[in-house]
């Protein structure tokens, strides 16, 4: 469990990248982030909620709950959302909140915090046009935006997966530099 005077929210969606998100947590943990993790409700299938809440002791959210029935999430101040797929991209830009996930990530877009998302986005997709739209419309809202390609490799499994070590440079980079808008 960990202590911490600041909150990184890392918002994870349903790409192969996500079933390696425990590593990640630990290095956020080790650069003295407190992590609370929410996952979309498919993200939340692929990977243990239970053991990130118990090694974060954040809770973990993937679906909406009644109100009253837990405690509230620490106030964030930094957002991590990676992998992010085709689909909640162009949700989160079109200001849908279905989920947990993307309540959290249109409600953080106006705290002017530092967000960083990282798509997990197939070749095909990254030429539809509403993916393009959406990503126009999330930088000028001040979200930093990663290629795909800057940041994508071929996992272990074959699986697509991402060089975690470059993604938390530049997660380091947004998080310690002055925010501007």
């Amino acid at each position: 469990m960990t202590r911490s005077d600041r909150w990184v929210y890392l918002v994870v969606s349903a790409a192969p990248p996500v079933l390696h998100i425990d590593s990640t947590v630990e290095e956020l943990i080790s650069k003295q982030w407190g992590v609370c993790l929410i996952a979309t409700p498919t993200a939340a299938t692929w990977i243990d909620l239970d053991t990130i809440a118990r090694r974060t002791g954040c809770l973990t959210r993937a679906a909406a709950r009644p109100p009253l029935t837990e405690k509230s999430l620490p106030r964030a101040d930094a957002v991590l959302a990676a992998p992010l797929t085709f689909n909640t991209i162009n949700k989160w830009a079109a200001g849908f909140s279905d989920s947990p996930a993307l309540g959290a990530l249109n409600e953080l877009l106006s705290a002017e915090l530092p967000i960083l998302a990282a798509p997990c986005v197939k070749k095909l997709l990254q030429h539809h046009p509403a993916y393009a739209h959406s990503l126009a419309r999330l930088t000028d809202a001040g979200v930093t935006v990663l290629a795909p390609d800057t940041i994508t490799v071929k996992g272990p499994d074959g699986l697509a997966d991402f060089d975690w070590t470059e993604l938390l440079t530049h997660f380091d980079e947004i998080t310690t530099e002055p925010r501007q808008r």
